[in-house]
């Protein structure tokens, strides 16, 4: 039996956050601000614990759930250059859209660049959450996205300030 594959357009509104701070600066500030996934989270919303979510997700909104640094695989091709990647998102958060449509699942965690630019400054790059989960056509999965654009270019900000 021949697999169904289908395919459409979507648009994606593409945001780009630059600052003269120097890239170690932001680094460390994003990663201050925005704490590190704690394993215990996924572990509690497997068991269905709603306390202990609600405990852990008083730390912050937003999680580093990876980080890659893709400065270190650029030396292959002889680049030294600052670049990192990160996935940045909420597991619960994510349960508030994944249970209306498990698709939204593509895009959480979110990912964000951030790097070293030309001025010598930091730039951040991601795509727009409320455009990668609007897709999906379903008002609630879209709230959350709107919510998410506030608190990912707040979070960004901050670090870039």
């Amino acid at each position: 039996m021949e697999p169904t594959v289908t395919q459409r357009t979507v648009q994606v509104e593409h945001v780009t956050i630059a600052t003269k701070k120097k890239f170690d600066d932001v680094e460390a500030a994003l990663e201050s601000s925005i704490p590190q996934l704690d394993p215990a989270m996924l572990d509690a919303l497997a068991h269905g614990d709603r306390n202990r979510v609600r405990h852990l997700e008083r730390r912050s909104k937003l999680f580093i759930f990876l980080k890659r640094d893709h400065g270190a695989i650029l030396r292959i091709a002889g680049q030294q250059r600052k670049v990192v990647q990160y996935d940045i998102g909420n597991p619960h958060t994510a349960t508030r859209m994944t249970r209306h449509q498990l698709p939204a699942a593509l895009y959480a965690p979110l990912r964000v660049v951030l790097y070293e630019n030309a001025d010598g400054g930091s730039t951040f790059e991601y795509d727009k959450p409320s455009t990668l989960f609007g897709q999906f056509g379903d008002e609630a999965v879209t709230a959350v996205g709107q919510e998410l654009d506030v608190e990912l270019e707040n979070a960004l900000k901050r670090a870039a300030e």
